[in-house]
């Protein structure tokens, strides 16, 4: 369907014309007629990147009354570079509608200049969270009439720990109100927020519910984990053209995997939330303008980053959830374009692939990190390409090729195809000439974290405490993967996990505590003894003694416990009172 086909008012219509746009896109087609002939509210959900800024902004903007000077929408975004994105497009939109304000408020900027933009009311707000409370705050910001609020990558928002902030935002607005929820995929918390706080509502989903794109082709590579640079090295030799982002755990990975390529000769940089915001904007800037092939990236440093032509996204390692890892891949194959997601994973991770696999209803391929002389042959011929489809600028060349032809007389034309080639051969031939295989072949049976099917390890263990809960949806397994990917030992062996609202305790041999301690020393996850802990003796299945509950600290003890205790003493104060 054609915009001019939406019903939209003709300064739009103009503006999306001189935009390049004609059809609208599926998410846009469903969307726009809703929003704007509906009055219920609307959660919508499509990969990222599917155009869901034109699928609420046109409508919208075709329902503002630009000549009443009162905030009438509220656009709500994860992150600073989202916000920018947002306003920018709704600029766009509206540029032939005269009167229209439309004001980007975000954290990490002067807030002052944004106290100075608010001076004249706008008629579209939008926003990250935090900064948006200390505005209202400030009462600089009244949203007591607003008629359309937008939740932009709510699943985002939510995994980012905004869940408070969005309900403070939520009771300040009218009940009159019409939300419409935008996401990638539809976790608990976003379905519980819906219930909360939408009215009657309608539900678009563009592909299968939570699934991936299908532009997108599935691969990984097992390795073993000391080998997932050399791994990354070779995918990106073997894809010459590559435009990607590699994603990272931590910020130190990503600052190391960086340094590393730019080392080795790739172009490529590092971003992450070390960087200061004028540092994160340059490199932004140069990847979006292909000045950089290679970003490598933390998944909360790359929200907002939209590039329509990735050719690859990189799992060096997999996230944690598997929403994180949909948002990752639904990066590439955009606006139609085939795109890959790689993820080079260890022998621990398989049951993860397939766990991804069920809720994204899509099937990785297997393959083989590729040998050297593999990657050797797609460099070559990769060079003859450019060559064959190289502009000749025979202005300048043809006074040169005289004294050229003199110089390679001596030479027939084969020695020179030759001569030519290797020029570039060389040096992969140099480098892998002796490149061992690093593929892992997969055993019938492996054992589980810790003890690999070998015999059970017997000692003394300590409790170790880890900053991660059930507020932040750790399980088990999580745990357990958290551990095999940044500790990356075979041998180690967790035992006796329990999970509290927001720590997880789990029991480690003495002689494996410092081992683990220390591989995640430099993340942004913190571990450590657990108060009264230790255990004595021990089968690997959790033997020993255990903490008592009244020896427990507070905040080492579950949410239920801390209640059941806090009634217990108002009770007992009550008594005393009437006594």
């Amino acid at each position: 369907m054609k915009f001019r086909e939406l019903g939209l008012r003709e300064e739009i219509i103009t503006a999306v014309d001189e935009l390049g746009f004609e059809e609208a896109m599926p998410i846009q087609e469903k969307s726009i007629p809703f929003i704007k002939n509906e009055s219920k509210d609307l959660v919508a959900l499509a990969q990222t990147g599917t155009g869901k800024t034109a699928a609420f902004g046109l409508p919208i903007l075709d329902s503002i009354d630009e000549n009443l000077r009162a905030t009438q929408a509220l656009v709500i975004a994860p992150t600073r570079e989202l916000c920018v994105q947002i306003s920018n497009d709704l600029k766009n939109f509206s540029k032939h509608i005269k009167g229209m304000k439309i004001v980007p408020v975000y954290g990490g900027e002067n807030i002052i200049t944004q106290l100075r933009q608010l001076d004249v009311t706008p008629q579209i707000v939008v926003a990250t969270p935090g900064r948006l409370i200390d505005l209202m705050k400030r009462k600089k910001v009244d949203l007591s009439g607003i008629r359309y609020l937008v939740l932009d990558e709510a699943d985002e928002m939510l995994n980012m720990g905004f869940k408070e902030d969005i309900e403070t935002i939520l009771e300040s607005t009218p009940e009159s109100r019409r939300t419409f929820l935008f996401s990638a995929t539809m976790p608990k918390d976003v379905e519980e927020m819906s219930r909360n706080y939408m009215g009657e509502r309608e539900q678009i989903t563009i592909g299968t519910k939570n699934s991936g794109n299908e532009n997108v082709e599935h691969v990984y590579y097992m390795v073993q984990a000391k080998d997932r640079y050399l791994a990354l090295k070779r995918i990106v030799d073997m894809n010459p053209d590559i435009y990607a982002i590699i994603f990272c755990r931590t910020r130190q990975e990503t600052q190391e995997v960086a340094e590393k390529l730019m080392k080795d000769g790739y172009n490529a940089d590092a971003l992450h939330g070390d960087l200061s915001q004028a540092q994160r904007d340059a490199v932004m800037q140069k990847f979006r303008i292909k000045h950089l092939q290679i970003l490598v990236a933390t998944d909360v440093a790359a929200r907002g980053l939209d590039v329509s032509d990735l050719t690859h996204v990189i799992n060096y390692n997999l996230p944690d959830d598997i929403e994180s890892y949909t948002h990752r891949s639904g990066r590439t194959g955009r606006a139609k374009k085939k795109g890959v997601s790689i993820a080079i994973i260890h022998t621990k991770e398989k049951h993860r692939i397939k766990s991804i696999e069920r809720i994204i209803k899509r099937e990785f391929i297997r393959k083989d990190v590729p040998n050297g002389m593999d990657i050797c042959k797609k460099q070559l011929f990769h060079l003859i390409n450019r060559m064959e489809n190289v502009e000749v600028n025979s202005e300048q060349i043809d006074p040169l090729l005289p004294e050229i032809f003199s110089k390679l007389e001596y030479l027939d034309k084969e020695e020179i195809i030759k001569k030519f080639v290797s020029l570039e051969f060389n040096r992969f031939l140099e480098y892998y000439k002796d490149a061992r295989d690093l593929n892992v072949k997969e055993t019938p049976k492996e054992g589980g974290n810790g003890n690999g099917g070998k015999k059970k390890k017997s000692g003394r263990k300590t409790r170790l405490k880890m900053n991660l809960g059930e507020r932040d949806r750790i399980t088990p397994k999580r745990l357990l993967g958290i551990i095999n990917d940044t500790v990356g030992d075979k041998t180690i062996s967790i035992n006796d996990i329990e999970i509290t609202q927001r720590y997880t305790f789990f029991d480690v041999f003495d002689d494996q505590k410092g081992k683990i301690m220390n591989a995640f020393a430099d993340t942004d996850l913190e571990i450590s003894e657990a108060k009264g802990s230790r255990s004595k003796g021990g089968n690997g299945n959790g033997g020993g003694e255990r903490r008592s509950k009244k020896n427990r600290k507070d905040n080492d003890e579950p949410s239920s416990w801390r209640k059941k205790r806090e009634k217990e003493r108002k009770d007992r104060d009550k008594k005393r009172k009437k006594k």
